[in-house]
C-alpha cells in the first residue's frame, strides 16, 4: 500500500479509502442492502491487513448505526493514532427543523452525535456533505474552525459542490484566520467527469486532496452494462444515476472490459489504474460488500495504463448533466425523504 500527504496537510493516507456507507443495520434508515455488523465487520479486518488505514462515514448513512458499527470495528482492530477516521454532516438526521445542515447548532450537534457513536474523542477529518444554501457561509466555516480548535476534529474537508462555492469557502476561511479544508470528495469516475471543468483544478491549485466518491460508478464499470445487482435494484439514488448519457456510457464500459481482457486483469483494475494516472486525485473512496471487491481494489495498485490506454478509456465520454449536487430547498422542515433520495 503507498500513502501519501492529504492536500497540502501532513495527515499520511493509503491511496484507497474504505467507504462504510455499505455498512450498517439495514432497517435503521432503511438501506435494505446494508451490512449488518457481523457481516460488515470482517471487511475492517481485511481493509487494515491490506494496509489501508483511511475509513470514511457519515452520520446519516444507515441512521447512524454505520458509525457505530465503524466505532466499535476499529477499536477492536487498530490503533486510533495509526488511522485515518473520516465522517460527514449536512443531510437532516430527523424531519424536524435544526435536526440536520450546516447552522452552527447543527454543526455543534452533529459532531457531538458522531463522536458518540464511534466512541471516539476526535475524528481526523470532519467534512460537509453537501453546501448549505441556507445558512451564512460565515456561521459555517467559524463553526467549523471551532470544532477543529475544541479538538473534536483535526482537519476539514467538503464534498460535492460548485466549485465557485468551494472557492468562496475557502476564501471566507482564509479571510477570518479560520481553518481551510484539506480535501473535496467529489463524484468522479469514467462515466461522469464533469469535475475535469473547474474542481479538479482548483483543488490542483489550492493543494486540496480529491478523494472520490463512487469511483466505480456503483459498479457500472466492473460489469456488462444491463447486468444490474441486488444494490442497484433497491437504491432509489444509483437508479438516477448515469441515465442522461446511457447509449455513450455503454461505449466506455466496452472500452473497460476490452483493456481488462487484454491484461487479463478484473474490471475494476483499469477503472481505478485511470483514476491514479491523475495527478489530482489521492485516495479513492472503494465501498466493499463482497471480499473479492475490496482483495480486488487492494490488488489493483500495481496495475498502470498506457498513454494510448488512458486515451482509449476517455474518447468515448461525451457532457453529462451535473450530479449529485443539492439545490436550494423549498420547504423550511426538510423530510426524510430529502435523505433518501439525495444521501450519498
Amino acid at each position: 500500500m503507498q500513502y501519501v500527504n492529504l492536500g497540502h496537510s501532513g495527515l499520511k493516507v493509503s491511496r484507497l479509502c474504505l467507504g462504510c456507507m455499505s455498512y450498517g443495520e439495514p432497517d435503521r434508515l432503511p438501506q435494505p442492502w446494508s451490512l449488518p455488523e457481523e457481516t460488515a465487520r470482517p471487511f475492517f479486518r481485511q481493509a487494515l491487513e491490506g494496509g489501508i488505514n483511511f475509513f470514511d462515514n457519515a452520520n446519516i448513512y444507515s441512521g447512524g448505526s454505520s458509525e457505530e458499527i465503524m466505532g466499535r470495528a476499529l477499536k477492536d482492530m487498530a490503533r486510533r493514532d495509526e488511522i485515518v477516521v473520516a465522517t460527514k454532516a449536512f443531510f437532516p438526521w430527523r424531519n424536524a427543523p435544526n435536526t440536520g445542515f450546516l447552522s452552527r447548532k447543527a454543526l455543534f450537534q452533529a459532531i457531538d452525535d458522531s463522536l458518540m457513536r464511534l466512541g471516539m474523542d476526535y475524528v481526523d477529518l470532519y467534512q460537509i456533505h453537501r453546501f448549505d444554501h441556507h445558512t451564512p457561509i460565515e456561521e459555517t466555516m467559524e463553526a467549523l474552525h471551532d470544532i477543529v480548535k475544541a479538538g473534536k476534529a483535526r482537519y476539514l474537508g467538503a464534498s460535492s459542490m460548485e466549485a465557485w462555492r468551494f472557492s468562496k469557502m475557502q476564501h471566507i476561511a482564509e479571510r477570518n484566520g479560520w481553518t481551510r479544508f484539506i480535501s473535496m470528495q467529489p463524484q468522479y469516475n469514467l462515466l461522469y467527469r464533469e469535475e475535469e471543468r473547474e474542481m479538479l483544478p482548483l483543488c490542483a491549485d489550492q493543494g486540496v486532496g480529491v478523494i472520490p466518491w463512487s469511483p466505480l460508478a456503483r459498479g457500472r464499470l466492473t460489469r456488462d452494462w444491463k447486468e444490474t445487482t441486488k444494490r442497484t435494484q433497491n437504491d432509489a439514488f444509483a437508479l438516477k444515476m448515469y441515465q442522461e448519457a446511457a447509449a455513450q456510457d455503454e461505449k466506455v464500459i466496452e472500452v473497460v472490459s476490452a483493456i481488462a481482457k487484454k491484461h487479463s486483469v478484473p474490471r475494476a483494475y483499469v477503472a481505478l489504474a485511470w483514476l491514479r494516472s491523475k495527478s489530482e486525485i489521492t485516495a479513492p473512496i472503494i465501498g466493499a460488500t463482497k471480499p473479492e471487491h475490496l482483495s480486488t481494489a487492494i490488488e489493483s495498485m500495481g496495475f498502470t495504463l498506457t498513454v494510448d490506454e488512458i486515451s482509449a478509456l476517455e474518447a468515448p465520454y461525451i457532457p453529462h448533466v451535473v450530479d449529485g449536487i443539492v439545490p436550494p430547498l423549498t420547504t423550511d422542515a426538510p423530510s426524510v425523504t430529502l435523505i433518501k433520495e439525495r444521501n450519498i
